[in-house]
């Protein structure tokens, strides 16, 4: 079998997803929807049994420059004052001045490829960033186009359907694809109205399962009510509200006395700014966490955590859920995402508006004062996840949708 996945080779979650059908021996080719950007380097550690298809033209103009040291007590410091800044400068100014000098027509690269290639599968994952790019080969390729897999990874059905441009980019693909993966159930009544008349190839998480034997190393031993750090996932942009998570735990400032705050993954100026205001106003100490910081220490951070808080306008399950559940730290996470699929609102997780400071407030305060509710909740997602979630589960259930997808193609003599 030949696969050809058009995705952001940069991401973790195409990475964790290819880990899963490179020992198949399986003819599996990447192409990457930017090639001005660093492919993930899981993905090259796959080394020849996985073909990335793109130069990596700014592998060093682009590097990423953090500044990480372990203090006396082996807690991560890091000197991100400015480090965003000319992190996001550099980058930006880099990348704009490379595509001037070197335009790439995708179009035309990936029509080339497939022509090339002849893969038997071809598995979009994202919609915008890889699907209409797609569809659009798929047009000059006609009827001879593969079977055709798309995946949404959060926002693209959610959100973007209800904007009137997009609506009928996503209608476009939706009818023309033969496959529909995503992570939320709820989603499958949506893109059948839409016009999708294919099968559904897998709903699960797009980074697939989880490895408990890799990441039970990174829990902290006693109980989660003993730990005395807060996570906050620190994306504040279009979809990420990090700045309404940081808001409901200044109020929460009167129980925070002896915890730490660490928000990860901060992609703005303004969290760094607010971080460092937050800390000025309430004396409680916030540390931040770039884009960048490495999966291994995102798990060990959690593992360290009682509370972990993820907030967004619009999002799918979102894998920061998943891992905080698994390495016992409890779930707060906004009411647009599907985790309540994972975990039991008000039981082993809370659900709250993205937006509404007051309700996260709530949320915070019980998870810092109920120690039973906490303790329970450990154990209770962690168990969850193990029997749903386990990476050889996950693992078997990608690979069979990938046969049944062949054999079903051929059976209708495609």
């Amino acid at each position: 079998m030949r696969i050809l996945i058009v995705a952001m080779a940069n991401s973790i979650h195409t990475a964790r997803w290819i880990s899963h059908i490179k020992d198949e021996g399986w003819e599996i080719h990447v192409f990457p929807v930017d090639f001005f950007t660093e492919v993930h380097p899981e993905i090259y550690g796959f080394g020849k049994k996985i073909k990335v298809h793109s130069p990596v033209i700014l592998k060093s103009l682009i590097k990423k420059y953090k500044q990480k040291k372990k203090s006396e007590k082996g807690e991560y410091e890091t000197d991100t004052y400015g480090l965003l800044k000319e992190y996001e400068q550099k980058r930006f100014v880099a990348k704009n001045i490379v595509r001037r000098l070197f335009p790439v027509n995708y179009l035309k690269e990936l029509y080339k490829i497939i022509k090339r290639v002849k893969p038997d599968i071809i598995h979009s994952m994202h919609i915008q960033e890889a699907a209409y790019l797609t569809m659009e080969v798929k047009k000059k390729i006609k009827d001879s186009f593969p079977i055709w897999i798309v995946s949404n990874w959060g926002s693209e059905i959610d959100l973007f359907r209800h904007f009137p441009d997009q609506n009928k980019k996503i209608k476009e693909v939706l009818t023309n694809c033969d496959y529909y993966s995503c992570e939320c159930s709820r989603e499958i009544p949506i893109v059948r109205e839409l016009g999708f008349k294919g099968e559904v190839f897998a709903i699960m998480p797009n980074s697939g399962g989880i490895d408990f034997d890799y990441i039970k190393k990174f829990r902290s031993e006693g109980s989660a009510s003993a730990r005395k750090l807060i996570m906050l996932k620190g994306y504040n942009n279009w979809a990420g509200r990090a700045l309404v998570g940081l808001r409901a735990l200044e109020r929460c400032a009167d129980i925070l006395g002896d915890y730490k705050i660490v928000i990860y993954s901060t992609d703005s100026l303004d969290i760094e700014i607010a971080a460092r205001y937050f800390s000025y106003k309430t004396k409680i100490k916030a540390e931040l966490f770039p884009l960048g910081i490495s999966h291994e220490e995102i798990l060990k951070l959690h593992g360290k955590a009682r509370v972990s808080i993820g907030l967004s306008i619009t999002d799918a399950i979102s894998t920061s859920v998943l891992e905080a559940m698994a390495m016992g730290s409890f779930p707060i996470q906004s009411k647009t995402s599907c985790a309540d699929r994972w975990f039991i609102n008000g039981k082993s997780g809370i659900m709250v508006p993205p937006e509404d400071p007051d309700e996260v407030e709530k949320a915070i305060r019980i998870a810092l004062t109920d120690d039973e509710l906490v303790d329970n909740a450990e154990e209770l997602n962690y168990k969850i996840l193990f029997e749903k979630l386990d990476k050889n589960k996950m693992k078997a259930q990608i690979i069979k949708s990938y046969k049944d997808a062949l054999t079903r193609f051929k059976k209708r003599g495609k």
